[in-house]
């Protein structure tokens, strides 16, 4: 192994080739914003008139949503795995929250030490929530600001933001909420469950009527109504069933809650998202009053979505448009094109954040990252060469899209199968999976995803 080849593979390449090219030009300072459990239809600025986030949408007035943007698995360890070192949960054998394997070989890669070693300073505050050997954060090349997810987070973010720097920043701010929101059906099955829980205190706060509204009033003029994919999919995949009894309070809900019940949950849900939204304002009044604005990219996302009641659902970990799409907002000065939306181009924020954040930087990411920069979109025109299929992996499944039809391959169950087609269909109501008149789409979402799965190191043999 020659010198080159020895740099490469310790990761040493990747610190000179970014330390040289950051000193050829001044580099801007990273804020990424996390929420948790967010949805990408949960915000004002996406057209949802039951709720009002204005920090959100200050980020999208001077900066760029993307529609369709996806998490690389919607639930919360293997989506922050995906983030944090740019590769699918599967790398490390990674499909839920609990089981892990090899997440150690993935630490001097991980997001804070590439950003370390080319000259910026990486902090990290709020919910972490990695595999194995990432657990912790100053493992993977942060200085850990604070462990709170809430208020304070917003309040020591605001801090550091104002404080003096000698070098550009990245800073990741992992706010928790709305996943508070994960209690209400925990506590439908067993009331007294995290019955002193700080999480179970702010989701009472947030599920509360108004002072002053009657009961009959909330519902008829407050209370978000029931979605229009309220009911399961037919033919419902018996994989979509198994994921539900995974968790018996998610299986309970399902049987035992009333309309009103569901829409409380989405009334709930929207009151959470607000709250994060504000301590998310608290941070960007920072960079404003530290007149940094100009010099700061702002990437806002989250991690998964919640079902917020489609197919009587709640939870995540679907691959549901619900819980699979997120938001993903780009604020960069003189770069991004202000208020425009990108729905064309399939992004994953697993997949396409390390890329996007080193290209941002003037970093040259590692070469085997399978995902891409969203920068080259930042204009607002296409790109000919972007991906044509994303992956996206649950616990018991794998799915692909194309952006108008979605297939659903529920491996690690029956082998059952769901194709939806989104444009006709957003709601995903209809399984197309069995209709004769969809085989030519059937077969060609199959080979997709076998061949997009083979490509990232996952072996699938879907029916045929």
């Amino acid at each position: 192994m020659d010198r080159r080849d020895f740099l490469k593979s310790s990761g040493l390449f990747l610190a000179s080739c970014g330390s040289a090219r950051a000193q050829s030009a001044k580099r801007p300072n990273i804020l990424v914003i996390l929420t948790d459990q967010q949805s990408a239809t949960m915000m004002s600025c996406a057209g949802n008139k039951w709720l009002s986030t204005p920090a959100m949408d200050s980020l999208m007035k001077n900066g760029m949503r993307f529609e369709k943007a996806y998490a690389a698995n919607p639930v919360c360890s293997p989506s922050r795995f995906s983030m944090m070192t740019g590769f699918y949960p599967s790398a490390v054998a990674m499909r839920e929250n609990a089981k892990s394997e090899g997440a150690e070989r993935f630490v001097s890669r991980a997001m804070g030490h590439i950003f370390q070693k080319a000259g910026y300073e990486t902090v990290y505050g709020g919910k972490v929530h990695l595999p194995g050997a990432m657990r912790k954060i100053t493992d993977c090349g942060f200085r850990n600001l604070t462990g709170d997810q809430r208020a304070e987070l917003a309040e020591v973010c605001a801090r550091y933001i104002k404080g003096a720097h000698d070098k550009p920043f990245l800073l990741v701010a992992s706010f928790i909420n709305p996943h508070d929101i994960c209690f209400q059906a925990i506590q439908a099955l067993n009331p007294s469950k995290w019955s002193t829980n700080r999480a179970t205190e702010v989701m009472h706060e947030a599920e509360k009527i108004p002072d002053g509204v009657s009961r009959r009033e909330f519902f008829e003029k407050l209370c978000p109504p029931l979605r229009e994919n309220y009911e399961p999919t037919k033919p419902e995949p018996k994989g979509v069933v198994a994921l539900l009894k995974t968790r018996d309070f998610r299986w309970y809900v399902r049987q035992n809650w009333t309309d009103e019940d569901w829409r409380i949950h989405r009334w709930t849900y929207a009151r959470l998202t607000e709250r994060v939204d504000g301590q998310i304002g608290i941070v960007l009044d920072a960079l404003r009053q530290a007149r940094l604005e100009d010099d700061t990219v702002v990437i806002f996302t989250s991690d998964h979505g919640d079902m917020d009641g489609a197919h009587r659902i709640e939870h995540k970990s679907h691959s549901y448009e619900e819980a699979a799409r997120i938001p993903l907002i780009v604020r960069y000065p003189g770069v991004s094109k202000p208020g425009h939306v990108d729905s064309e181009h399939l992004v994953s924020n697993g997949l396409d954040l390390l890329p996007t954040l080193c290209d941002i930087a003037g970093i040259e990411h590692m070469p085997d990252l399978p995902g891409r920069s969203v920068k080259p979109l930042l204009g607002g025109k296409s790109k000919s060469k972007w991906r044509k299929y994303l992956m996206i992996e649950t616990e018991l499944s794998r799915a692909i899209t194309d952006g108008r039809y979605k297939y659903t391959l529920f491996d690690a169950v029956d082998n059952g199968e769901m194709l939806c087609d989104l444009k006709n269909d957003p709601g995903e109501m209809k399984n197309l999976a069995p209709e004769k008149e969809c085989a030519d789409v059937l077969n060609r979402m199959r080979a997709a995803l076998v061949k997009e799965a083979k490509r990232h190191g996952v072996k699938l043999a879907p029916p045929s």
